[in-house]
């Protein structure tokens, strides 16, 4: 078998892999491991691999950004931002038909500026909201949607982990895909308050009106702390007065003194901080570790080039072709998560896409190609019938059964295909902050 051939077929054998429910960075790593042997004849290859792309992946001081994020986001947890700010919107929209669910929506993307994961802010959101909608009445379905929903915002508004890999991945500027994220998440979070509104007032047994909730100035003033790591963070870095890394730093250390200070941060919360941090960043190090032996074999099996070499055969457009990709992101994003995918997929599609003509500079398609892409990645985490935002939210809620979220979740999913359609025809949108 040519080694074109061994590329090629190294792709579902990792997929059966993945579904069979391999760790997804030891499927890559052992994939790519035995395919370098096979087609090189000898282990000496993978064994010179591991020796240069341990030290060139973990020494990277770009990638000591997702520690330092992953960390913000522990302190936060800890911290119990993510309650204050359900209660803040909670307090300006928790009267309205539907307005817990919009509470929920603003808070997640408010969370996720200090967090930069998707399925951890829909599991700590879950945790808040979840018995605030159950209780206010809100139906299993339309609770369990709106969170997977919102949890989409954690990643896709800036910082964002997975931005990050993309970033590295394709030598793009981390700055400007932090900048160019910022307006899509948020017509994310206001095309999610719209959605809400419109299936409240079709099924109006989904939802209660609530009375007034709250002080709005005194909750509103409790925001202070999110609001100042975000601007502190985010500011930070579109000023140039620090580097990504440096930024997640700072938010990192400030988000933890802020904590502290509001007693949710104690000594042994602060060890578990520590250890959950030292957890999530040896799994996604040693996926990226995975991914570089596995991209390496693809590489050398020059799968990437023909496979550029063969949809220019096909005469399709450039749209046509950007479209095929993100369709199958979406149906990838049913059963892996966004981590995965980017790592998986971007070393074979960034050389494709970055060689067609679409009215743009090579720094502004990398960025406007990265978004379109956290996009469709996270849409696919909460697409029927196995989004895995779905089932992190199911988790918390034994009572509502993932197919009853099936429904509601689509009026989510026609959002978001709107959004893409909308960055697809106009570019200058995920640009207009460059």
């Amino acid at each position: 078998m040519s080694a074109l051939a061994l590329g090629i077929a190294s792709f579902p054998l990792l997929l059966a892999l993945i579904f069979a429910r391999a760790p997804i960075g030891l499927a890559m790593f052992a994939v790519g491991a035995v395919g370098l042997t096979l087609v090189t004849g000898s282990p000496a290859m993978v064994l010179a691999r591991l020796k240069t792309e341990s030290f060139s992946t973990f020494s990277s001081y770009s990638l000591a950004v997702i520690p330092m994020f992953l960390l913000m986001g522990q302190f936060a947890t800890r911290g119990g931002m993510s309650r204050t700010l359900f209660r803040a919107a909670g307090a300006w929209v928790g009267h309205w038909r539907g307005g817990l669910a919009m509470a929920a929506i603003v808070a997640s993307a408010g969370f996720g500026a200090i967090c930069g994961s998707s399925l951890a802010t829909a599991a700590t959101m879950g945790q808040v909201a979840l018995p605030e909608l159950r209780r206010a009445g809100y139906a299993g379905g339309f609770s369990v949607a709106t969170l997977a929903a919102g949890g989409t915002l954690g990643i896709l508004i800036p910082p964002s982990v997975v931005l990050v890999i993309y970033a590295i991945l394709t030598e793009t500027n981390i700055a400007h895909l932090f900048l160019a994220a910022l307006l899509p998440g948020l017509l994310a979070a206001l095309g999610y308050g719209v959605v809400i509104a419109l299936y409240v007032r079709r099924y109006p047994e989904a939802a209660t009106v609530m009375p007034a909730r709250g002080n709005r100035g005194r909750a509103t003033l409790a925001l202070w702390p999110v609001a100042a790591i975000f601007a502190l963070v985010v500011g930070g870095i579109w000023g140039g007065w620090f580097t990504p890394t440096e930024g997640a730093a700072i938010g990192a250390a400030g988000t933890g003194l802020m904590a502290w200070a509001g007693g949710g941060l104690d000594r042994a919360g602060l060890t578990e901080a520590l250890l959950e941090t030292a957890r999530a960043t040896a799994m996604i190090f040693f996926i990226l570790l995975g991914a570089a032996l596995y991209n390496g074999f693809l590489a050398y099996a020059r799968v990437p080039q023909e496979m550029s070499a063969f949809v220019a055969g096909l005469g399709l457009g450039p749209f046509m072709v950007l479209g095929l990709i993100l369709l199958f992101y979406l149906a990838l994003g049913c059963v892996m998560d966004s981590l995965s995918m980017i790592l998986l997929t971007i070393p074979i599609f960034w050389p494709l896409v970055s060689g067609l003509d679409f009215g743009l500079g090579a720094a502004d398609t990398a960025v406007w190609f990265g978004v379109l892409v956290l996009i469709v990645v996270e849409v696919g985490l909460v697409t029927p019938p196995v989004g895995m935002n779905l089932f992190v939210i199911t988790s918390l809620d034994r009572e509502t059964p993932a197919s009853a979220a099936y429904g509601p979740v689509l009026w989510f999913v026609a959002s978001d295909m709107v959004r893409v359609l909308l960055l697809l025809a106009f570019p200058g949108i995920v640009l207009f902050l460059l």
